[in-house]
């Protein structure tokens, strides 16, 4: 079993670690080890000296040694002068707001939890197991039930929580975070991955100061600014040495990641939905479920961490037909026509795609509504015969007659004052009485918490698919929020409101993603600004940013790659001079950067000469022949970008038969020596050819001695090196 009690001590075991707790004699769940293996109860680890100004709970009568503000606890609440920043906070009717949350009872049982309305990892029976431990605070009646999923194989364990109110009267949540994890021992840094829009995902390693230092949103989605997806280090922790331990919040909307370094050097850290954009009134009887934090660790450094997350989100968290399988190559008008464009353009885009090999062509923004720019037509999910004359239907046909499928661009959160919509519902939107509402990119948002909002979206949308062949949505939001207010609640309880939009939006997620299963629907928001777990649990891929430059993604795709698998990163081949940067890379160079993702287009390809057409037909071939090899294999950071003159990253079949090495040198010098680069993951008894020279190496030469690079000319030159497991064979000296 993964699951073991003994002598009041919890035992959640995977593959290759331990996570312990234990019941102490006063009924508080107290913290013991999250690592390696160690066959022992790690308890003896628990000494602690009378510490000033460090209260003590009643029942401890003079134990001057026994302090919450010490302990490491499984869960920390707010009251009991445990001054650390807490995971759990409340306000009771008559205004106090201490929680003493006690042992009361555990449940184990076979296979993973689900959660009401809220995407989860999920797992067959015999993939993992669930353990249910139920506090109270015997004062107020408020359960707090722990939940932990442990999916062995994978090295993972799932934390999610659930407050039920058993009280007589109202409670009020003002804060419950998914994870709390006490940490009293090591020496640790952290790495968050901050940005903005265009420049999402960028890498930041840190030490840890005393205080606490925190990475979060309260812009109503995971945003650009910070993705909740947190690494803890051990100091001098790499790639592949060190123990390390990562978090990803299954959330999409405000979110925070707190890190405590307290008085005695302990770490605590704890991550949910952000308590400043966040309050529930929890009536009797009434729970609360608390979105998931998949958590996991490694001996072995980061790269293993990442192989775990990769291989969790992959195969427990994204769902449907494409969830494993391979993902069309596709070509988006958008940056080839914005919002200038009829069906004679794109039918032009279409022809020259098919010629090439690319497998769709995806209509974006302008084809609705009176939408000629962003200042109408959001939320008139009719088309725009105008442009489109007879309809989508016949230009859907005329796609598929050039054996191309149809994809289609969608903003379905927001509205346009100009609309027909808004004219017919205006108190649809997120407004505050009395005062003018916040624009962004001229629109304002719909109020998701409303079922009538949820219903009309489904039915706009499931038209448009239901009518026409449609193969693959774009979903789109390109804006944060910020004046919160609803009708649907009453005064008092507007800090509600965030909650139940992400609630309102995972519905109708649901609704289209079960109506509609062999539709392929692709996250975004103005590009990477809700890249995260829960996300991807309806979308198995999201448009990884809106900077299609390849200098940039090469950081962008690098950050990503710490959490998400290749599969769900979507990356595109755009023109040059990049309409971003105004950067001019090579053909080659953006064809290489937008493999490491699910691969497409974003130009015009008429307006490209024949030799460019060529060499985007080989482009195509060449990914879809690697495309297995990038979803499935295990993923490598050979080089990393900040630090190097040099991004290189790998993919490795699991059974290590086959590797694909690429990589941009991103700044020319002149007399130096060519690169090398030591691989990993291959067999070191085994002998591997490389399609482009020739020349045949031993798996172990590759991985003590490293590959020479390419010699390179220019800046953000890139290079492709496929490998294949041969027979031995004598190289020609």
């Amino acid at each position: 079993m993964a699951i073991s009690v003994e002598n009041g001590v919890f035992y959640l075991e995977t593959a290759n670690t331990l996570y312990q707790m234990k019941v102490d004699s006063f009924g508080v769940l107290n913290h013991l080890w999250y690592g390696a293996k160690t066959d022992d109860c790690m308890d003896y680890l628990l000494d602690y000296p009378d510490v000033g100004f460090a209260g003590n709970i009643y029942e401890a009568e003079n134990q001057r040694t026994y302090s919450l503000n010490t302990l490491p606890l499984e869960y920390a609440a707010v009251g009991e002068g445990d001054f650390r920043v807490p995971a759990v906070s409340v306000t009771h009717a008559d205004g106090s707001n201490a929680l003493a949350l006690r042992f009361q009872e555990y449940h184990i049982e076979k296979g993973k939890y689900k959660i009401p309305g809220l995407p989860a990892v999920y797992a067959k029976d015999d993939e993992a197991e669930t353990l249910t431990i139920v506090l109270k605070d015997a004062a107020s009646g408020v359960e707090v039930s722990l939940r932990y999923g442990v999916l062995a194989q994978a090295d993972v364990i799932t934390r999610s929580v659930v407050v039920q109110n058993k009280g007589k009267e109202n409670v009020v949540l003002n804060r419950v975070h998914s994870l709390c994890l006490d940490i009293p021992y090591g020496n640790w840094e952290w790495v968050h991955f901050h940005g903005r829009h265009t420049m999402e995902r960028q890498t930041e390693r840190a030490a840890l100061v005393h205080g606490i230092q925190e990475s979060g949103s309260t812009r109503g989605t995971s945003s650009h600014q910070q993705n909740p997806a947190v690494l803890l280090c051990e100091k001098g922790c790499t790639e592949t040495s060190g123990f390390c331990i990562g978090a990803a919040l299954m959330y999409s909307g405000g979110f925070q990641a707190q890190i405590e370094c307290d008085q005695l050097e302990q770490v605590r850290f704890v991550m949910g939905i952000h308590p400043d954009t966040f309050s529930w009134t929890l009536e009797p009887d009434a729970c609360f479920y608390v979105p998931e934090v998949i958590l996991s660790c490694s001996e072995q450094g980061m790269e293993t961490l990442s192989h775990r997350f990769h291989q969790v989100i992959r195969e427990h968290v994204c769902r449907g037909r494409y969830q494993l399988s391979k993902r069309p190559v596709l070509i988006n008008n958008w940056e080839a026509t914005y919002f200038a464009f009829d069906e004679k353009k794109i039918e032009e885009i279409a022809e020259q795609a098919s010629r090439l090999g690319i497998d769709m062509m995806v209509l974006d923004d302008g084809w609705f509504g009176r939408r000629d720019s962003d200042f109408s037509g959001l939320g008139d999910w009719v088309v725009n015969e105008e442009k489109l004359q007879g309809g989508l239907g016949r230009l859907v046909e005329k796609i598929n007659r050039l054996g191309m499928k149809f994809g289609i661009w969608f903003e379905p959160e927001a509205v346009s004052e100009d609309s027909d919509l808004y004219k017919a519902h205006p108190e649809w939107v997120i407004r505050i009485p009395g005062r003018n509402p916040v624009r962004a990119r001229y629109q304002l948002v719909l109020d998701m918490s409303r079922e009538e909002v949820v219903e009309y979206l489904y039915r706009a949308i499931s038209k448009i698919l239901t009518e026409n062949h449609i193969a693959y949505v774009k979903w789109d939001m390109n804006r944060s929020i910020c004046d919160w207010y609803t009708a649907a609640l009453p005064a008092g309880r507007q800090t509600e409101m965030p909650h139940r939009y992400v609630l309102g939006l995972y519905a109708l997620l649901e609704k289209l993603t079960t109506a509609f299963p062999d539709v392929l629907f692709e996250g975004c928001s103005g590009g990477g600004g809700r890249f995260d777990a829960g996300m991807l649990y309806y979308c198995p891929q999201i448009w990884c940013s809106d900077n299609t430059d390849a200098h940039d993604r090469v950081f962008i795709q690098y950050g990503t790659s710490f959490f998400y698998p290749a599969s769900s990163v979507g990356s595109h081949v755009s023109a040059a001079p990049n309409h971003q940067t105004g950067r001019v890379t090579s053909l080659k160079t953006r064809g290489t950067v937008a493999m490491a993702g699910s691969f497409g287009y974003e130009l015009d390809l008429n307006k490209l000469s024949e030799a460019e057409k060529e060499e985007i037909a080989e482009q195509v071939s060449s990914y879809k022949g690697y495309q297995r090899l990038i979803y499935e294999g295990n993923y490598y950071r050979l080089r990393n970008p900040y630090e190097d003159n040099m991004a290189v990253w790998a993919f490795v079949a699991k059974d290590r038969k086959e590797a694909l090495v690429q990589g941009v040198v991103l700044r020319a010098a002149s007399n130096v020596l060519r690169g090398s680069v030591r691989l990993r993951g291959l067999d070191a008894e085994s002998f591997y050819q490389s399609a482009q020279d020739g020349r045949v190496y031993t798996g172990r030469a590759l991985m003590a001695g490293g590959l020479l690079l390419p010699r390179t000319e220019g800046d953000d030159a890139a290079f492709t090196i496929c490998l294949k497991q041969v027979p031995e064979v004598k190289n020609k000296n």
